[in-house]
């Protein structure tokens, strides 16, 4: 699993590629059309990891306890 400092990395590449795919994401030679990057897949990577890294700045997932009736 990787830290949280590896995972802000990775959100920084993913919001370069996201710009990069935004200005130019295709282009046209002759009848062909050539498609640089997916910009959904990007944004959906993208919108993955910021949860993650939400989840792991709160400090883990879900929190599960167990409840014990006791006789009173």
């Amino acid at each position: 699993m990787a830290s949280l400092a590896e995972k802000r990395s990775l959100l920084q590449e993913y919001i370069k590629a996201e710009k990069a795919a935004l200005k130019n994401q295709s282009y046209t030679i002759k009848d062909r059309t050539f498609t640089r990057a997916d910009l959904a897949a990007i944004q959906r990577g993208r919108a993955t990891l910021e949860s993650e890294i939400a989840q792991m700045e709160r400090g883990g997932g879900i929190r599960v306890r167990r409840i014990v009736p006791r006789d009173g």
